[in-house]
């Protein structure tokens, strides 16, 4: 008999106490059949995947060796286009989301070697520990015990890791908090550093120069004041801080491939489920390819 939390459908996990700013949630998903392609749009966050059943099919979307991959386990880290994957048959998938800093301690490793691309997490975890994490969710009874067993899995990992530095969790804080409104010049007198090694700290720590961060998070700042029903583009791109509407449409295009008429109209048809502090994921937004990409 199938167990009442291991229904085809998508659950949500909350990370341990000690895990809070490292780890921003769980999700498992128990498909079914084939689940279509979806979009996922550039995010502040990395992600862990791990899969049983079909591996997850990256149509387009993250540098990576050839234009469609199948991976039934991945690290993904920050990137700056969106991306479209799905899976091709039945199996179980569980998605873990770090914040940028909570995956530089867990990670042991400077996460621009992750910007906008996807890697086997044995490459950095270590060889067999894909195998090992998956053995272990894949045995357990329901989707409780497998937040259970992420949580042990991650904070062996956190043990050895190397806490940040403290300019970089200012730096941070400040891009997040201010919706991506700071110049350079504002980081580096927030931090005392210069521009090269505030931007040497930014790429090591969280995976992209200051100036990519800050139209990410403003992009996503900009979907969440459209949210709230403001109608005019060319207000919304004023109170975003774009220079202009068209300023705003090439950020929207060159982020998500879409403009952002088309990409408000997805949004409403299909609400964002879940947010970081100021920065709404979107994760799975909506189920149809952008009009832009080939076919």
């Amino acid at each position: 008999m199938t167990e009442p939390f291991d229904q085809p459908g998508e659950y949500t996990g909350h990370p341990a106490a000690s895990l809070r700013g490292i780890v921003v949630g769980y999700r498992g998903h128990r498909m079914e059949g084939a689940r279509p392609a979806r979009v996922t749009l550039p995010s502040a966050t990395v992600t862990l995947l791990l899969a049983w059943g079909q591996p997850l099919t990256i149509h387009s979307g993250p540098e990576q060796p050839v234009p469609s991959a199948s991976w039934p386990a991945m690290i993904a880290g920050l990137q700056t286009t969106s991306t479209l994957a799905g899976f091709d048959g039945s199996g179980y998938a569980l998605e873990v989301d770090l914040t940028p800093l909570g995956a530089y301690q867990l990670l042991h490793i400077p996460l621009q070697h992750l910007a906008k691309t996807v890697i086997d997490p044995d490459h950095i975890m270590g060889s067999g520990w894909t195998a090992n994490a998956t053995e272990q969710l894949a045995a357990a009874p329901h989707w409780p015990r497998r937040w259970q067993i992420l949580d042990a899995l991650l904070t062996r990992r956190l043990r050895g890791g190397t806490p940040p530095s403290p300019a970089a969790v200012k730096a941070w804080a400040l891009l997040r908090d201010r919706g991506g409104a700071v110049s350079l010049r504002e980081l580096m007198l927030a931090t005392g550093l210069g521009q090269r090694r505030i931007q040497g700290l930014l790429r090591e720590h969280i995976g992209l120069p200051a100036q990519t961060l800050s139209r990410i998070i403003r992009f996503h700042r900009t979907l969440t004041m459209a949210s709230n029903s403001l109608d005019s583009l060319a207000d919304l791109a004023s109170l975003a801080g774009y220079h202009d509407q068209s300023h705003m449409n090439r950020d929207f295009r060159a982020l998500s491939s879409q403009t952002p008429r088309e990409l408000l109209d997805i949004m409403r048809r299909t609400p964002p489920r879940r947010s970081v502090g100021h920065i709404q994921s979107f994760s799975d937004f909506g189920s149809r390819e952008p009009a832009s990409r080939p076919t």
